[in-house]
């Protein structure tokens, strides 16, 4: 068995490889950082295979598939975010999150789905987040690329399912995990934050009963059910206040 991870430098994708490797699977890390690569592949128990790219860059997701077409779990877990009112914030900084949190997403499930349907078998666990259920002013492109991952996922599980396919997909969508997302994103979480290792264990359990929304939590799985059944405007209101919160 062989799983390919993206953003496996730190945090969820650093635990999701060691979780698996663990479980047997093979792993192929994926992240920018070469020494980061190293020292995680040292902590896996199975063969692992380094490659240090930058996926922002489409092409460098092709490259990916073409080298290693025959996996049996994608999990697509690369991903920043940046705080700011979206009037005065970083335009290239949202473009190049834009490019990672949904192209490269984009990209390698539609690359490795169309892959996994002929053989009719394997999985996608795509990463998202409890943002992508809320508008999050202040922090409005990671949101919404977030609620982009959400929404693509959720329709591929139904298309999946209109052609009978053995083929399995799965979002997850945490809270606050503790890893660098916070500094990465200048932020600091009012509500406590999640161990990164009981949210992958947690993904990896519910992934295997074949859960389609995967949310760890009890607070997070409240909020998700919040943001359906409260009017949209008092949301917005909510939201931006916890969003204001976090402000450094």
């Amino acid at each position: 068995m062989i799983a390919l991870i993206t953003g496996v430098s730190s945090g969820l994708g650093k635990d999701f490889a060691i979780n698996l490797s663990n479980l047997g699977y093979d792993i192929i890390l994926v992240a920018r950082n070469k020494k980061k690569l190293e020292q995680v592949s040292k902590e896996c128990k199975t063969k692992t295979f380094i490659e240090a790219l930058d996926l922002s860059i489409p092409e460098n997701c092709k490259k990916i598939f073409k080298k290693y077409k025959n996996i049996d779990l994608l999990i697509n877990n690369a991903g920043f975010g940046e705080f700011g009112d979206f009037a005065s914030s970083n335009l290239d900084s949202e473009l190049e999150m834009i490019d990672l949190n949904i192209k490269a997403v984009h990209i390698l499930t539609k690359l490795y789905l169309k892959q996994m349907i002929k053989k009719d078998s394997g999985r996608i666990l795509n990463v998202a987040s409890s943002a992508a259920f809320l508008p999050g002013p202040l922090m409005s492109t990671y949101y919404a690329t977030k609620s982009y991952v959400f929404k693509l996922t959720t329709a591929i599980f139904e298309e999946l399912r209109r052609i009978k396919s053995n083929v399995k997909v799965h979002v997850l969508c945490p809270g606050p995990v503790d890893t660098n997302f916070n500094d990465v994103a200048g932020v600091n979480f009012s509500m406590k934050s999640l161990s990164s290792n009981y949210v992958t264990s947690y993904a990896l359990k519910k992934m295997f009963k074949n859960k389609l929304v995967i949310i760890p939590g009890f607070v997070n799985k409240l909020g998700a059910l919040g943001s359906k059944i409260l009017p949209l405007k008092f949301v917005l209101k909510v939201d931006y206040n916890i969003q204001k919160k976090k402000e450094r």
